[in-house]
């Protein structure tokens, strides 16, 4: 697997963009019941505080610099450049690179309505490609048979990638609850799917290199995001300054314990 630097408290995978789509595609095929997080800015705050979420982070096979500030903060602390790889870029770029390897996909999370457009969308622009499914859980806690039989689905539809939308970290504690039960490399993708099936416009390239995506989506849903974004980005803030002023003071920094 491609090496990790550690961002805060959380081990954060570093290589290129073809790099992470090939080693991703490789653990498909392996069929090595593995699982892949796209780390953005709350999901290193939330794994400062929560040590079992931590866990999971350090737990994963791949841990993708999903947000500009935090392939910023590999380059800064790590001196190496580090681009960003979005989940909303990569998800149509393994979906590509999967049908000219003739593997499956699974498409598992968000509404029915969005898996639709998006399948409608893969059959579309890349009719090699085998989609293997795709479902809706309800909105709520899965009581174990509900689960079992989830995943009993899953595994008969016999996927190389599963791509999951639950939101974090709902999804991340999915993929790493269901690591051993499922015989695919599943990735936490979250807002990629409505993106990828066209029913939420994406910001320009030049709006992206800004790091203005965050604003974007705030704009999109006030209600719900603007106290997670208040907090964790003041947080992220913070908490990397404070390092950083340890760092050029040379002080090392020992990583908080799982």
């Amino acid at each position: 697997m491609l090496p990790k630097r550690l961002v805060l408290d959380s081990w954060i995978s570093t290589g290129t963009f073809p790099e992470f789509t090939d080693a991703i595609l490789r653990l498909g095929a392996a069929r090595a019941s593995a699982y892949v997080c796209c780390a953005n800015v709350h999901m290193l705050v939330e794994a400062h505080h929560q040590p079992d979420f931590r866990r999971i982070l350090d737990e994963a096979n791949l841990v993708v610099p999903d947000g500009s500030p935090v392939a910023a903060a590999v380059g800064f602390f790590h001196h190496q450049h580090q681009e960003r790889v979005a989940g909303m870029d990569l998800l149509p770029a393994l979906l590509t690179e999967a049908a000219r390897r003739g593997q499956s996909v699974y498409f598992y999370g968000t509404t029915d309505e969005v898996l639709t457009a998006m399948v409608a969308r893969a059959q579309r622009e890349l009719p090699a490609l085998r989609v293997a499914g795709a479902y809706s859980p309800p909105f709520r806690e899965l009581t174990a048979e509900e689960d079992a039989a989830e995943t009993a689905a899953i595994n008969a539809a016999d996927p190389d990638l599963l791509f999951v939308a639950l939101g974090c970290p709902r999804q991340e504690r999915w993929m790493a609850s269901h690591r051993g039960r499922i015989r695919a490399c599943m990735l936490g993708v979250g807002q990629a799917f409505p993106v990828y099936a066209g029913l939420e416009p994406r910001l320009p390239r030049w709006a992206r290199q800004l790091w203005l995506e965050w604003a974007y989506r705030l704009w999109l849903e006030p209600k719900r995001l603007w106290r997670r974004y208040l907090h964790t980005n003041t947080q992220f803030v913070y908490l990397i300054g404070r390092r950083a002023l340890a760092y050029l003071a040379g002080r090392p920094h020992v990583p908080a314990s799982t």
